[in-house]
């Protein structure tokens, strides 16, 4: 299950993601809070500005991160990209502190924040297959997942703490400083034990090239038209768990930090099983992950009870994160080295660029049709993508039974 970090290189990546991951859980939170307090009655706007701002980088300049992730060495980006974010960190942090804080001052450097996640994404991506090697990185892409939803847990637990004790600003200041434990890890690493893609010659229509490499690649195009539908419709459970427990259940903030908290046990509980994984995830593994994730999320969505609604929630995410982490390493797998920082910042665009898009969309279906409707449509939308690709993919009469095969995934992986 850790056999990747027997590789010195992972081992000090891994460590300083640790730190970094929950220093950025608890930066959330405290965003939010300060948001909240900065804009008083107008909260919740600005909330929603604040989101938007950090993601509209994503969908305005998504796709060129992935030419930048081809073009220079990734080490020595993602210490830039890395330095970067420490910077916007410490001065919201220093803003905080000092009282001089203004929403406006809080917009600037989310959009920042955006800015830099448009160049690391792609680039820490890409960059495991060269700390590992091809025939770690399912597992390496695993235990990354882990480690984001290990901090998922633990940090907002701790934000809220520092939060109620000594307030926002030094929750920031906290964050700057656990940047430094990602710097040290990559300046200590071992580079002649780096498996280096050499990086491509700038040139014009290497964007294009990209996107034409993708479209030709029918494995890769049904991945990508996939994760996009489950990435939309599916995976929007911060806002319908929030509306289900105040607006089904009649319950408290305390009761939607447990859902969340469900949630994220079982997202690390399906990390860790797939870190368990050898080989590069069949597509049925992929397609019988969505299927069992579509259909967990619509049961979901009609649960009598809160209580069981809550138990659902884990082997929810225990698909959920058995079929991101499956098409994770399908796509880094499936493509050349040279093409590989393109085609992943094209996943990344496609994994979190439809957040803007798909959270207003769940959010107008839960006000005008109810909260479970919108979770019930969401399990349903990614049961019909699931089978149209099933159907695109699979060869002339072995659709069912590739389908059967599909819906018991551990079976036919063991």
């Amino acid at each position: 299950m850790f056999r990747s970090l027997r590789v010195p290189n992972y081992r000090r990546y891994a460590a300083g993601q640790v730190v970094s991951n929950t220093g950025t859980w608890m930066q959330r939170v405290a965003q939010d809070w300060l948001v909240l307090e900065l804009a008083g009655a107008s909260g919740g706007t600005a909330l929603g500005i604040t989101t938007a701002l950090q993601f509209l980088p994503l969908l305005l300049f998504g796709l060129w991160g992935g030419v930048i992730a081809d073009r220079y060495p990734k080490r020595r980006l993602l210490m830039i990209t890395q330095v970067s974010m420490g910077v916007l960190a410490l001065t919201l942090g220093l803003l905080s502190v000092t009282g001089t804080a203004q929403v406006w001052h809080v917009y600037v450097l989310a959009f920042g924040l955006g800015l830099a996640t448009v160049i690391d994404n792609p680039v820490r991506q890409a960059f495991v297959v060269e700390m590992v090697g091809r025939d770690d990185l399912q597992n390496a892409v695993a235990l990354n997942s882990a480690t984001f939803n290990g901090a998922r847990l633990l940090g907002p637990a701790v934000a809220g703490v520092l939060i109620a004790w000594i307030g926002t600003g030094p929750v920031f200041l906290v964050n700057a400083a656990s940047f430094a434990a990602v710097l040290v890890g990559l300046a200590r690493m071992r580079t002649g034990e780096l498996n280096v893609s050499e990086p491509v010659p700038r040139a014009k229509g290497q964007l294009r090239e990209g996107l034409r490499y993708v479209r030709g690649r029918r494995d890769l195009l049904m991945v990508l038209v996939l994760v996009g539908f489950v990435a939309t419709f599916g995976m929007n459970f911060q806002i319908t768990i929030a509306l289900v427990a105040r607006d089904v259940f009649h319950t408290g903030a305390s009761s939607f930090g447990l859902a969340s908290s469900m949630l994220a046990v079982g997202a690390l509980t399906g990390a860790l099983l797939s870190a368990r994984r050898t080989t590069r995830p069949r597509l049925r593994l992929l397609l019988g992950a969505a299927l069992l994730f579509g259909a967990l999320e619509t049961v979901t969505g009609v649960m009598p009870a809160y209580w069981a609604f809550l138990v659902l929630l884990v082997p929810t995410g225990i698909a959920l994160m058995t079929f991101t982490t499956s098409a994770n390493a399908s796509m880094q797998l499936g493509v050349a080295p040279e093409m590989r920082g393109r085609v992943m910042g094209l996943y990344m665009f496609v994994f979190m660029g439809t957040n803007p898009l798909g959270a207003p969309t769940v959010g107008w279906m839960a006000e005008h049709f109810g909260a479970r409707l919108s979770i019930v449509l969401g399990g349903a939308v990614t049961l019909t993508a699931t089978a149209v690709v099933a159907l695109v993919m699979s060869p002339k009469g072995t659709l069912l039974p590739a389908l059967r095969r599909a819906v018991r995934p551990s079976a036919a992986e063991s």
